[in-house]
């Protein structure tokens, strides 16, 4: 089971119907036309358009696993002074004494441009749980990140 937010639900719905209404009728119209000029073992038009077919199909099977396994978080019933999903943590790495402040989502939402980390990953897994003021230990790959929680927000 997957926890997302009701934002990211939302946009995986639009985009698996995106995908179903738009993009996959143009799939198979466009597979049809390459069809139709001839012989299949030298058409590229028509490699090319059972490439996208596959590729479409993939991701329509992909959304739909996600969102029949999913469930929409609600913010309300989250604890408010532990770190938990959709909390936004700031810490401090006390190695080198540099505040960091993501969000901790799931592995569906992480966009770490947008500042997200998922809950799964090393430092989303080590600061889960946590309350203000306590230090996350996080095995990375360059060895364990000593993290101190200096804030909790929803």
């Amino acid at each position: 089971m997957e926890y997302l937010s009701k934002q990211r639900y939302d946009e995986i719905a639009a985009e698996l119907q995106h995908l179903i209404s738009v993009v996959y009728p143009q799939v198979q119209d466009d597979l049809a036309e390459a069809s139709a000029q001839g012989d299949r073992s030298d058409n590229a038009g028509y490699r090319e358009a059972r490439r996208m077919q596959g590729k479409t199909i993939s991701r329509i099977r992909f959304l739909q696993r996600i969102l029949e396994h999913a469930r929409v978080i609600n913010p309300d019933v989250l604890p408010k002074d532990r770190v938990s999903l959709l909390s936004q943590v700031e810490f401090t790495n006390l190695a080198t004494n540099v505040r960091m402040k993501f969000e901790i989502v799931s592995p569906h939402e992480m966009d770490l441009e947008a500042g997200k980390i998922s809950l799964k990953s090393p430092i989303g897994a080590a600061l889960m749980g946590k309350k203000v003021g306590e230090i996350a230990e996080a095995q990375v790959p360059s060895g364990i990140l000593r993290l101190r929680i200096e804030s909790i927000t929803q």
